[in-house]
């Protein structure tokens, strides 16, 4: 065993363990699509004073929190998107009409004279039928029956009774809060009002200060939302009618440092309100995240299954090691989503799930470089041709990883909820895979060309000979781009057979990016869709779209439905259904779907841009533009086969429809890195012949890759439900018409583009500008060659 080998075998232990410590002491992050409760998007909007920006947001989030945490919710999250969005999350809430009308209220903030200690409040007695007669002109209304005067609890929980608001939020000019260590009263918080404010609330103390120290008068109590947040007391130094000039006002008690800062902030932020809107709200049953999770789980057992088995049948016994490196990239993945606090959502979940299949890449590329080697030099020891298949892989393992890592980044930064949680998770599977493949499936499989009996027996390691796929194709020499044309024009019937779907068919744009609301509900009796249909029209809601959804459900698609409406919508679906349950409900604001429909667009015009710049960087402006037609080509054939299948396309089927790109981009990447090679070495040989040569050595890792995707997505698509089944037939979809086109759209195009191009063949591997032809031998030496010769 080398001292590299030695290295990678003790990190790969080392990375392991650490993973599998994570594993068994840490537990998921589960966003709401798997464990349940209702997502809600508030969009704050600007008033004719109050600006809706990052600090006026921050100060209705907080006034939010509070009003959240009355009620009652189990672990509520509040954050803010942007520059002027909220969003909260509140698991475990079924029926959000609560909180939706709770989270409406524009923010109240009033101060109060404290009149006494209170009462609880006697229920109102009906009066007798006889009391009929007027009262008379000077008798003084009933103390309980004024509307403007309350009792609530203070702080402690005493009850006082408040009257009428002397002041309200919107005459308080700063509220700050600062550590007094000059006069020992530790945490403060000071008040300034404006200026006809101030005078009210010199008025307000003035007023308390006639009562006697530790007297409930004395106090002032300011009240957000119906609650008082603080009740201090007028110090005894101030006299009567005296007051607290603006200011001078400084609310003292035994404040730390997170109470005084958030009692400024809700005192800031009730001078401050501004109003929020829903512009989407989302709620997932516990019954649908945990079913998804379960189908998850299956598929990826089942796929990682089907797929281990497949490279060992091909690869043998080194493909049964990089079966080994497979698990222990699931270990280390799913451990590095624990250790990052990665919030894992459904679309994280299916990602998490296909870059299994996908891992397999850069050890299928590695192998068929290995056959390569070994069927060229069939003398070489093993050690050496799977060291050079691992120099050689190199290249086209950092590039088609590296556009799946911008579709990543691209799906995090353009994407929008639950999306980003997928580009996290494939981006952390990217990586990880990565690491298996070059530090632990190497050490495997280096360890093991070592062994004496897999170097003797070449029919036990698996790449010592070549494989049928590749053997077949070298006997039979097909002319593939002896007229390159035909295959371009095959490619362009098949773009107009798909756009003819989207004009004639047109494309089902899910509530997502068109606005509305989107419900789905079980039944307790079994109801079809007329009987349904009628029942929901008989209750007002003639233009509701009712289909099927999952084992017998029913969806309910509406334009403008608020969360009262859906109670009716779902008691009329009750008469006919018996008990019915919410499994999904998706809210969506005009204004959001526009916004979504923009951005999805966005996010595909700078994939396009992204991917094409990164290309042009490595390789010829040639290749780039034609992997970036085939890229556009498979975006479009997969738009138009969900057009005729009549399947919605919403922000999953985004997520899909830009892994696509990555993949497509990955596969031509791979064809395109071998004719760089080839044609370098090589530069007088036609380039169709170079071109054919490289598509003919690739295939067999084109094949292998895609089997292994393909064994999980048929997994998902199977398991999966209607939740996974879309984002599993746009991306069983998108790798069959990205293989094809990597080879025949990629290539034929790159072939006519270079018949105009003047650029000189690439140079010779090794031989780029400024390589001195001694250092060019020496990178192309054997790494086990010490140099000797006889």
């Amino acid at each position: 065993m080398t001292r590299a080998t030695a290295v990678r075998a003790v990190l790969a232990v080392a990375v392991l363990l650490v993973s599998v410590y994570i594993t068994l002491t840490m537990s998921p992050r589960l966003g709401l699509d798997l464990q349940g409760g209702t997502r809600i998007v508030l969009q704050a909007r600007d008033t004719a004073t109050v600006e809706a920006d990052r600090e006026t947001t921050d100060r209705t989030l907080e006034v939010l929190r509070q009003r959240i945490d009355s009620l009652g919710v189990s672990e509520p999250t509040l954050t803010r998107s942007g520059e002027d969005r909220i969003i909260v999350e509140l698991p475990d809430v079924q029926d959000p009409r609560q909180a939706a009308e709770v989270i409406g209220r524009t923010a109240q903030l009033t101060f109060h004279a404290v009149e006494g200690e209170g009462t609880d409040q006697p229920e109102e007695e009906t009066p007798a039928p006889e009391s009929t007669a007027d009262p008379a002109p000077d008798t003084d209304p009933a103390p309980d029956t004024d509307p403007d005067r309350l009792t609530l609890p203070d702080e402690q929980g005493r009850l006082l009774a408040l009257g009428e608001p002397r002041l309200s939020g919107a005459g308080v000019e700063d509220a700050t809060a600062a550590f007094d260590a000059q006069g020992g009263a530790g945490w403060t918080v000071s008040l300034e009002f404006r200026k006809g404010a101030g005078q009210d609330w010199k008025k307000l103390t003035g007023e308390a200060a006639c009562h006697p120290a530790g007297d409930d008068r004395r106090r002032v109590a300011i009240v957000l939302d119906e609650k008082v947040i603080s009740s201090p007391q007028v110090d005894p130094s101030v006299g009567c009618r005296a007051g607290l000039p603006s200011g001078a006002t400084q609310i003292t008690g035994s404040f730390s440092a997170d109470e005084a800062r958030d009692l400024a902030l809700l005192i800031k932020g009730g001078a401050l309100p501004v109003p929020v809107e829903i512009v989407e709200q989302r709620t997932v049953g516990p019954t649908l995240g945990a079913a998804a999770i379960d189908a998850s789980a299956q598929a990826a057992l089942i796929g990682a299954a089907a797929t281990a088995l497949f490279i060992t049948v091909v690869y043998r016994l080194f493909g049964a090691l990089a079966a080994v490196a497979l698990g222990a990239y699931g270990v280390i993945s799913y451990a590095a989503l624990l250790a990052l606090g990665v919030t894992l959502t459904l679309p994280g979940l299916a990602g998490f799930v296909l870059a299994i299949g996908m891992a397999v890449d850069a050890n299928v590329l590695v192998f068929e470089r290995a056959r390569e080697e070994c069927a060229d030099r069939p003398t070489r020891s093993l050690r050496s041709a799977l060291t050079t298949g691992f120099r050689k892989a190199w290249s086209a393992v950092a590039d088609s990883n590296a556009t799946t890592l911008i579709a990543a980044g691209l799906l995090f930064f353009l994407g929008s909820g639950p999306v980003k949680g997928f580009g996290v998770t494939l981006a952390i599977g990217v990586v990880a895979s990565m690491f298996s493949a070059l530090v632990i499936a190497r050490a495997l499989t280096e360890i093991a060309a070592n062994s004496r009996f897999v170097s003797d027996y070449r029919g036990v390691n698996g790449i010592a000979r070549p494989g049928a796929v590749r053997t077949w194709l070298v006997r039979k020499d097909p002319k593939l781009f002896r007229k390159s044309a035909r295959w371009l024009v095959v490619s362009a019937a098949l773009v107009v057979v798909a756009v003819a779907g989207i004009v004639v068919r047109g494309v089902d744009l899910g509530v997502e990016f068109t606005g509305g609301r989107l419900v789905e509900y079980s039944t307790s009796r079994p109801v079809d869709v007329e009987t349904a249909r009628a029942g929901i029209a008989a209750a007002g809601f003639g233009d509701a779209e009712v289909t099927t959804a999952g084992d017998g459900d029913l969806s309910v698609r509406t334009g403008k439905l608020d969360n009262d409406g859906e109670h009716t919508l779902r008691a009329a679906l009750a008469e006919e259904g018996g008990e019915t349950t919410k499994v999904r409900d998706e809210l969506i604001g005009p204004s959001l779907g526009d916004e979504l429909r923009r951005n999805a667009l966005i996010a595909l015009g700078v994939a396009v841009a992204v991917q094409l710049a990164y290309l042009a960087v490595r390789f010829r402006w040639t290749f780039a533009v034609a992997s970036v037609v085939a890229m556009v080509h498979d975006v479009i054939l997969v738009v138009g086969a969900f057009a005729w299948l009549g399947r919605p396309v919403d922000g999953i089927f985004l997520a899909a429809l830009l892994t696509v790109i990555g993949y497509s981009v990955n596969d031509s990447v791979v064809v395109f890195d071998r004719v760089r090679e080839l044609w370098g070495a090589n530069r007088r040989t036609p380039l169709d012949t170079i071109a054919r040569r490289a598509v003919l050595q690739t295939v067999p890792r084109t094949v292998n890759t895609g089997m292994g995707a393909l064994f999980i997505l048929a997994a998902l698509a199977v398991l999966g439900g209607d939740s996974l089944a879309d984002f599993a037939l746009a991306l069983l979809i998108g790798i069959v018409v990205g293989t094809w086109s990597s080879v025949f759209t990629a290539v034929p195009g790159a072939l006519a583009l270079e018949r105009s191009a003047k650029a000189p063949p690439p140079p010779a591997p090794g031989k780029g500008k400024g390589t001195p032809r001694g250092k060019a031998r020496a990178a192309r030496r054997d790494p086990l060659d010490n140099g000797a010769r006889v």
